[in-house]
């Protein structure tokens, strides 16, 4: 199984290739699966999973995978409106928000993500495990958490 390093090409973001062998009877024939992370940069995101005979077509299958399943985030001056952990599984990642400056300070798997939602300052932390499947499906669910102020009061009919 070998993977590769993120990688950003136009609005995707390749996240990681895994090689897997099938033994046959003539030898072994190999297929390609890619994690991908797709984002307009503007609050909008989406990831995606694709597998193929050729790298190429499992990154193109994966962009459409994350293209159906974009989600919108609220971004409040470069970064989120409050902290929030999400899950999937064992994975755990525990978002919080940073003045202006900080940065973006966070794993290569997580980054991807909030590059792509169009944050520029956040803080990340990791727990449990590091799948980059899971943390990225934990990402995505800590992202869908988040809510802005006027949202809130709307939600609960109050002025602020």
């Amino acid at each position: 199984m070998a993977t590769a390093d993120v990688q950003k090409a136009g609005p995707e973001t390749v996240v990681q290739i895994r090689r897997c062998a099938c033994v046959v009877k003539g030898g072994r024939r190999f297929s390609f699966s890619a994690l991908v992370v797709v984002g307009d940069n503007k609050g909008r995101v989406g990831i995606g999973y694709g597998k193929a005979i050729e790298v190429p077509m499992a990154v193109d299958k994966a962009v459409k995978v994350a293209n159906r399943s974009m989600t919108t985030v609220p971004v409040v001056n470069q970064t989120i409106p409050h902290a929030v952990e999400g899950r999937y599984g064992t994975a755990r990642v525990v978002l919080i928000p940073a003045s202006p400056g900080t940065g973006i300070k966070a794993g290569a798997t997580v980054r991807a993500v909030v590059e792509s939602a169009g944050i520029a300052n956040i803080l990340t932390k990791v727990r449990g495990s590091s799948n980059p499947i899971n943390l990225l499906k934990a990402t995505i669910n800590a992202l869908g958490q988040l809510r802005t102020r006027e949202t809130v009061a709307r939600l609960r009919g109050v002025e602020l």
